[in-house]
């Protein structure tokens, strides 16, 4: 349907759920259902290492049970844009980086982390890791060489020295310099699996994705993103980011968070509980009070969601 707002969430299956993962599932949700839009569950299982389909099965369970329907993907595949799991998508991801190598714009690169981070002043970043650009050819375009038989080398896409601008539906006005911020970034890794952000790109666009709400820590990577848009001629969606929740202690929760895992509050909260105590964090009701997620559609404001979050009590 043309003009059709269209929202994705997109979990990694190497764990269970927390409270900050649902918080940003109930945003997504709310933001497309509030407009009677389509709501993606995408797997987002590039890591072979950490990935489990049974995570994946108990993330859709735990969705279920706190009444977050989608309307296409998941494990099931349901919906014209599949398949709906990255580890299933390589081969278009192997046509899209053709396309990029096409521009000229990508090079081989035997540099190890290792040997990145020895080139790295200890305060040039704050804790990003920021390509210098060793192994780039002294003249870009040029056709990709791929390194002698038996080479391990990952694939990087140049980057140029310009800022790219966007709008935060909830952070506001950004400029990123990727020169800076980032370096020219891998888009397949040495291993042969396939990067984040390319993935992310691809798949987005493929599956009509207008809107995509997601942590704060993903912020400044949608510049990356909105270069590759640009690059393989897709149309970029709109970018919200909502704050994170954080532990009692003041650090972002992780799955290691046990008291705020979705085990344990399965375990003593109702749904309805759930959703009370993340819609009142979101500034979407005046107290945490129970509240079912369909209950909270006709309130639901992107203009409510603070861009700083109260710590969340263990």
């Amino acid at each position: 349907m043309k003009n059709e707002k269209v929202g994705r969430f997109a979990p990694s299956p190497t764990g269970r759920m927390h409270l900050g993962n649902v918080f940003t599932a109930l945003l997504s949700w709310l933001s497309v259902r509030s407009a009677g839009g389509r709501w993606v569950l995408r797997i987002e299982d590039l890591d072979p290492q950490r990935s489990r389909r049974e995570y994946a099965e108990i993330i859709e369970d735990d969705l279920r049970w706190l009444g977050l329907d989608w309307d296409e993907g998941g494990l099931a595949g349901a919906g014209a844009h599949g398949p709906y799991s990255q580890s299933l998508r390589g081969e278009i991801y192997n046509e899209y980086l053709r396309r990029l190598h096409s521009t000229g714009l990508v090079y081989a690169c035997t540099c190890r982390r290792a040997d990145i981070l020895a080139t790295q002043a200890p305060h040039q970043s704050d804790g990003r890791i920021i390509y210098a650009g060793t192994c780039r050819p002294p003249v870009l375009p040029a056709p990709f060489e791929a390194p002698a038989a038996g080479v391990s080398c990952s694939e990087r896409l140049y980057v140029p020295g310009r800022a790219i601008c966007f709008t935060d539906g909830v952070f506001g006005p950004q400029s990123v310099c990727l020169d800076t911020h980032c370096g020219d970034f891998v888009v397949r890794r040495a291993d042969g699996a396939w990067a984040y952000q390319l993935a992310v790109v691809v798949d987005d666009a493929l599956m009509g994705v207008t809107e995509v709400m997601r942590g704060s820590d993903l912020l400044l990577s949608t510049a990356q993103q909105l270069y590759l848009y640009d690059l393989l001629g897709l149309e970029a969606p709109e970018f919200v980011h909502v704050p994170l929740l954080c532990n009692s202690a003041g650090v972002r929760l992780s799955k290691r968070d046990g008291a705020l895992g979705m085990a344990e509050l399965r375990a003593r909260c109702t749904p309805e509980q759930v959703i009370g105590r993340l819609a009142h964090l979101a500034g979407l009701t005046s107290d945490d009070a129970p509240v079912s997620a369909r209950e909270l559609i006709p309130v639901y404001s992107p203009q409510r969601i603070p861009p700083v979050l109260q710590l969340v009590a263990e």
